[in-house]
């Protein structure tokens, strides 16, 4: 769940908590709005806490590391790629 279907479920949640007055037997639309606030809420700090993990909009980096060994010695090339 990333972190815009967390949003939209905290805001069906409050629509159904906040704005809709309907009254049923054995259904609480009410709790059902909770129920959508809560599980959005935890998807969206869920998704924040694993925001590094995937990427995000920082870019990705690549290191590579070349040795060459000669008649002249070793040589060592470090090389670093960041992708924006």
């Amino acid at each position: 769940m990333g972190v815009a279907m967390s949003l939209l479920l905290v805001a069906a949640g409050a629509i159904m908590r906040f704005a809709v007055s309907v009254t049923s037997t054995g259904f609480n639309i009410h709790m059902i709005g909770v129920i959508l606030m809560i599980v959005g809420g935890v998807g969206f700090l869920t998704s924040l806490a694993f925001w590094s993990s995937w990427g995000g909009f920082g870019g990705s980096s690549h290191r590579r590391e070349t040795t060459v060994s000669g008649p002249e010695g070793t040589t060592t090339t470090r090389t670093e790629e960041h992708a924006a």
